[in-house]
């Protein structure tokens, strides 16, 4: 059975990686890249075809792939004379891979279907290395029969492939798997910091509170850096994290509710962003607590 044709909008670490896995298992893809052309070059150099704009990407697709930073990002790729919609085949998927805000993703899967296409959220866990080797967690929800029909491209992509329910179910998981995590890493990261003011050693709390119940990966990515110096274990900008953050925020106030928990978490990342460590990973934020205690 042939596989379908792919078009991929969005190289960056992530979806460069995807698409090089992509192209590993032998499928043909058309990509659209932004200002930056590494990875984008890298996957022409290995046979992909570079289109001129989303239209034309989605008129040669089967199934058309969004790995993009906002949803801003992602309407703008997917609406206009020259979109993804304005292009799209009859009976095409489109999946946002991205973490969207669900009432926009439950607006383009409106305007895709009325197109005579299938939209589907599928936002990623796990790290670019994973998409390499095609070990990626996938939270896929919209339409089922979309699903059943991208669901051994997904599992080309993803050693963990959910299936969520109605559109948006996946973005929404997001979300509040990704407020959990960044309010962990908060608590860690200021943790370590309040070590330093009250005189105890960083090492000593961690593992004291990793030989209890408390004990996480999140912990661990933390620990990483506040105690043996190593950014890089959560490969997650802190501009990242305050953005999925507000998201999660935005969402819950769509929702009618005032999130409680997150307000501490989402001012802190927002104020580091704000003062230079945009571009840290989130680990980092043991730096930013340092320096709010020392001022």
């Amino acid at each position: 059975m042939s596989k379908p044709s792919i078009g991929f909008i969005g190289l960056g670490l992530m979806g460069g990686a995807m698409v090089s896995r992509l192209l590993d298992q032998g499928y043909s893809v058309t990509v659209l890249g932004n200002r930056d052309r590494t990875h984008l070059d890298a996957a022409i150099d290995r046979g992909a075809r570079e289109s001129q704009n989303a239209r034309e990407l989605a008129q040669a697709s089967d199934i058309v792939m969004l790995c993009m930073g906002t949803s801003e990002q992602v309407e703008g790729r997917m609406r206009g004379a020259d979109g993804v919609i304005a292009g799209l085949k009859p009976g095409a998927i489109v999946i946002d891979f991205g973490t969207s805000l669900p009432g926009s993703t439950r607006a383009l899967a409106e305007e895709v279907a009325a197109a005579g296409g299938s939209y589907l959220d599928a936002p990623l866990g796990r790290t670019p290395s994973h998409a390499l080797e095609g070990k990626l967690n996938i939270m896929t929800s919209g339409d089922k029969a979309a699903f059943d029909k991208a669901e051994p491209t997904l599992k080309d992509l993803g050693e963990n492939v959910f299936y969520l329910g109605p559109v948006g179910s996946g973005h929404t998981i997001k979300l509040i798997n990704n407020f959990f995590g960044m309010t962990v890493a908060n608590a860690m990261a200021e943790a370590f910091a309040m070590a330093d003011i009250t005189g105890v050693d960083r090492k000593q709390l961690y593992d004291v509170m990793a030989a209890g119940p408390l004990h996480s990966g999140m912990m661990d990515f933390v620990k990483a850096y506040g105690v043996e110096n190593d950014p890089n274990q959560l490969a997650f900008a802190i501009k990242n994290a305050a953005k999925d953050l507000g998201y999660y925020d935005r969402m819950a106030r769509e929702a009618g509710v005032t999130s409680v928990m997150s307000q501490g978490a989402l001012s802190a990342l927002n104020d580091a962003r704000d003062h230079g460590q945009a571009d840290d990973m989130v680990s980092q934020m043991v730096d930013y607590y340092t320096k709010r205690f020392n001022t």
